[in-house]
C-alpha cells in the first residue's frame, strides 16, 4: 500500500489514521462530506476534498484521479442529516437496489461499487490496532452484581437488535429495555433514556453480527463519558476487542472519579 484514500466523516478518527498513514511513508487522500467532516482536515492530507453526501460518482474519480490503490472508511456521519441526501445518479441507483436501508447495507452496497473499480479496502483499525478495547473490568472498582447483571442482560438484545441492522446502542434499567439507538444516534439514546427510566441506567454498545468490520466499528470516547456522567448512568458495557475507544486514559480517568463503571465484555 503506498497511496491510502480515506472517506473521513466527522470526530478525530481520519485525522489520526492520516497522520498513522503518513508515518508510514503512504500518500493520503481524503474525501469529506459538508456538515460532517473537519475541513480543517486539508492541512493534513496530501490533498482533500469536500463533497455533498451522495456524491458517490465523484467519490470515485476523486481517488481514481489520484491514483489511490486502499481505500478506508474512518469518522461519523451524522444521520439525521443523511436524509437530505440529494443522490447523484450513481448513488440514486444504488439507493433504489437495496432491499433495506440501515447503516450496515448502505455501507455494505457501497463498499461494492468501491471493489467494483478495483479499490481495496482495508479496515482503518489495522494503522491504529491499540484504538480497540481490551476484554475485562476497564474502571477500577468492583462492579456490583445489580449492575452487571443489567450489563450480561442487555449484551444478547443489543446483538439481536443490531442484527436488523437498527442500532449499535441500548440502554437497560432493573432488567429492563428502556431505549434502543436508531436514526438520533448513540448520544441522543442516552440523553432520551435518561429522560424516561432518571438514574442508575446502563448503556450496552456493540458491533452488529451482520456488520463488516472493515467499514464500520462502534466507538466510545470522553464525549460519551461526559454524557453518561451528566444522565446519571451507573455503567456501560461495550464489546471487547471490537470497540474503538478514543481518548481512553481521559475518559476512564473521569469515568473512575464519578464512579461509572465500564466493562468490555
Amino acid at each position: 500500500m503506498t497511496r491510502l484514500g480515506i472517506i473521513a466523516g466527522g470526530g478525530q478518527f481520519p485525522k489520526l489514521i492520516a497522520e498513522e498513514a503518513k508515518k508510514r511513508g503512504i500518500f493520503v487522500a481524503g474525501c469529506g462530506f459538508h456538515n460532517n467532516t473537519d475541513e480543517s482536515l486539508s492541512q493534513i492530507f496530501d490533498t482533500f476534498q469536500i463533497l455533498a453526501l451522495g456524491q458517490l460518482a465523484k467519490l470515485i474519480d476523486f481517488f481514481k484521479k489520484n491514483n489511490v490503490s486502499h481505500i478506508c472508511f474512518a469518522g461519523t456521519i451524522n444521520k439525521p442529516k443523511a436524509l437530505d441526501i440529494r443522490p447523484d445518479l450513481r448513488a440514486a441507483k444504488l439507493i433504489f437496489s437495496l432491499k433495506t436501508k440501515g447503516d450496515d447495507a448502505l455501507l455494505r452496497a457501497i463498499l461494492g461499487e468501491f471493489e467494483k473499480e478495483g479499490f481495496q479496502c482495508v479496515s482503518a483499525s489495522r494503522f491504529l490496532p491499540s484504538l480497540k478495547s481490551p476484554q475485562g473490568i476497564l474502571t477500577n472498582r468492583t462492579i456490583p452484581q445489580e449492575i452487571l447483571g443489567d450489563m450480561r442482560y442487555g449484551f444478547p438484545i443489543a446483538k439481536s437488535m443490531g442484527s436488523y441492522d437498527i442500532g449499535q446502542c441500548i440502554v437497560v434499567k432493573n432488567g429492563m429495555v428502556i431505549a434502543v439507538e436508531c436514526l438520533e444516534g448513540t448520544d441522543a439514546t442516552l440523553k432520551r433514556a435518561s429522560e424516561l427510566a432518571g438514574k442508575g441506567c446502563i448503556a450496552v454498545k456493540v458491533i452488529k453480527p451482520i456488520q463488516d468490520e472493515r467499514i464500520d466499528l462502534p466507538s466510545i470516547g470522553l464525549k460519551t463519558i461526559e454524557n453518561l456522567i451528566q444522565y446519571n448512568y451507573a455503567g456501560l458495557a461495550i464489546e471487547a476487542n471490537k470497540t474503538l475507544f478514543f481518548d481512553r486514559e481521559e475518559a476512564l480517568a473521569l469515568a473512575n472519579k464519578h464512579g461509572l463503571h465500564i466493562i468490555a465484555l
